[in-house]
């Protein structure tokens, strides 16, 4: 695999623009966005490894999920802006998984399923810190979001049997937290 901050695999169009969200699990995050946006200016999505150490060039899986590499398990997203704002998609990352939960997502445990909101420029990332902040307010307000928000410094893309993992798999694990919030945490 080679690192890049852009997965190789990725379409992407002319216009299109990117983002690299994580939240737990890639696989329900992946299932989440693809659930909500599909038809609606998604362009892909592929489930990866980002901003971890960047001198550890041998990553996959296994050594990820051992925590010795600071990769967070991530979904890097192609959109349309004209059809999907990108504060449409941090609305719905924000409140598909717990931002409290600092380095985990229900039972998922380690700094791979660390909340993060990778910008891929300083529009996004002002974006995501307002977005955040009204998320913080509306549906957080007696907890604390630790959400890291941050440029995207490094990707590999995650092995093939890992993309699309809960549509070849419907029955697969998804971690219980992978759900669209309708109101505050109490």
């Amino acid at each position: 695999m080679t690192a890049t901050i852009v997965s190789p695999t990725l379409r992407t169009t002319s216009t299109s623009r990117l983002i690299t969200l994580a939240a737990g699990c890639f696989w329900g995050v992946e299932k989440v966005f693809v659930k909500q946006f599909a038809d609606q200016g998604m362009v892909d999505i592929k489930v990866g490894y980002a901003n971890g150490i960047p001198s550890i060039s041998e990553i996959d899986y296994k050594r990820v999920c051992s925590g010795e590499t600071q990769f967070a398990e991530a979904v890097q997203i192609s959109y349309e802006p004209s059809k999907l704002p990108v504060g449409d998609i941090l609305d719905i990352f924000f409140r598909m998984h717990d931002p409290t939960t600092l380095n985990s997502q229900g039972p998922d445990n380690g700094t791979q399923y660390r909340s993060v909101v990778m910008a891929h420029s300083d529009d996004d990332a002002i974006l995501a810190r307002a977005v955040k902040e009204r998320i913080q307010k509306e549906y957080y307000p007696n907890h604390q979001i630790v959400t890291f928000i941050e440029p995207i410094k490094v990707w590999y893309d995650a092995e093939d049997y890992h993309q699309e993992y809960l549509k070849k798999h419907p029955t697969g694990y998804e971690c219980p937290s992978h759900f669209i919030r309708t109101k505050p945490k109490v």
